[in-house]
């Protein structure tokens, strides 16, 4: 039997895969001015706040400067590991669930988000238990965040070419972006001049080979640019 939480994205997906949209590279010395500047509507903390309040009148320029702005905070860490981790992981393998173990799934996910607040397989989890709670109100909060997300990464383009890639500043939002988009991924990732994440899909209708992630952000962080 799998377990409970074993579903991908059942609420998250973008349709049929789109080529005519306008994209938008991130400018990212204007996006830390920004984020930087108290007086500005888009200052960091302002944004965020309206983030948890889960604020579906955002722009998507206000988007843009959430998630690709978080990159410029101090607790911004590409790729550590939350410390509740491990505890999530136990509850997600569980074969069955009742109230205490959507409850505690929302506790122990609460404290992976603060973490890193933007990943998008954590959210449709926490959709999911609110609902078996009978929380629509949360739960629809959850997903306006989730929305939040997916928007600022899917402006940036299609993930076809180079020149088109997705820009992420977390390597685990490639793969819920993959799941998004309703691809599969083929088992193999390449990182190409420290800046893009090249990952294989599986056969698909469209027949693409892989998207392109720019992962710039990443290696900025560290210095390794």
């Amino acid at each position: 039997m799998k377990p409970l939480f074993s579903f991908l994205f059942l609420l998250f997906t973008a349709g049929a895969f789109c080529q005519t949209e306008e994209f938008s590279k991130p400018d990212f010395k204007l996006i830390e001015k920004n984020v930087s500047d108290k007086k500005s509507p888009l200052y960091y903390n302002t944004l965020f706040e309206r983030y948890k309040k889960a604020d579906s009148t955002m722009t998507i320029e206000e988007k843009r400067h959430l998630y690709y702005g978080y990159s410029f905070q101090k607790d911004y860490s590409p790729y550590s590991i939350s410390d509740s981790q491990e505890d999530l992981n136990r509850v997600l393998q569980k074969q069955e669930a009742d109230k205490k173990t959507f409850e505690k799934l929302i506790k122990v996910s609460d404290k992976v988000l603060k973490d890193f607040p933007f990943s998008i397989r954590i959210k449709e989890y926490r959709i999911y238990a609110f609902k078996q709670l009978g929380k629509y109100k949360e739960a629809r909060a959850e997903e306006t965040q989730a929305s939040i997300i997916i928007d600022a990464i899917l402006s940036t383009g299609d993930g076809v070419t180079q020149e088109n890639s997705f820009y992420v500043i977390n390597t685990t939002n490639e793969y819920e972006i993959l799941d998004i988009l309703g691809f599969r991924f083929g088992g193999e990732q390449q990182l190409i001049e420290h800046k893009y994440d090249y990952l294989t899909l599986a056969d698909n209708s469209y027949q693409y080979k892989g998207f392109y992630f720019d992962v710039t952000r990443l290696f900025e962080s560290f210095n390794l640019d």
